[in-house]
């Protein structure tokens, strides 16, 4: 059983709101090992011009440096935003214990259709984390919604 705290998903704000600044998207997320920051990052993908960088994607790999191990087994990720299919996948692959989002991915989508614009188009895969999930080994714990108001805050056009 994983017990969300707001203490790490604040965190996970904060990097969010740093990746607006830096004229990113707004997403971030930290990750946890026995209740201490392993990583934390914001999106770089149109600041590094690399489709892949995801916040998500750049705090696994920093945490496995800083583990020096692929398997992030005993590991939780706190993300604002519920992870797209490649992020959900790639915290199967590393072997997570676990995934805590903020937003949904129904709520990212209908930003896009009321917001979207050429320069933040927000681009979605209509398959939610938890389908992902489902079909992956090992199964992660998967908690959504926390602080959900919070994080769909952090949507900017």
């Amino acid at each position: 059983m994983i017990e969300p705290k707001e203490k790490f998903m604040k965190i996970a704000i904060e990097q969010a709101i740093k990746a607006k600044n830096d004229g990113d998207y707004a997403v971030g997320d930290v990750i946890v090992q026995s209740d201490k920051i392993i990583a934390m990052a914001g999106n770089r993908s149109k600041i590094d011009q690399d489709p892949i960088h995801h916040a998500e994607i750049i705090a696994i790999k920093e945490a496995a440096k800083v583990l020096g191990k692929r398997h992030l087994d005993d590991c939780i990720l706190y993300t604002t935003h519920e992870p797209c299919p490649m992020c959900a996948a790639a915290s199967v692959w590393a072997k997570m214990k676990g995934i805590i989002y903020g937003a949904k991915i129904e709520d990212m989508r209908e930003y896009r259709i009321r917001n979207g614009s050429n320069e933040w188009s927000w681009r979605t895969i209509d398959i939610p984390a938890a389908h992902v999930l489902e079909k992956g080994e090992p199964r992660l714990i998967l908690i959504g919604e926390f602080m959900r108001e919070k994080c769909k805050s952090l949507f900017h056009s």
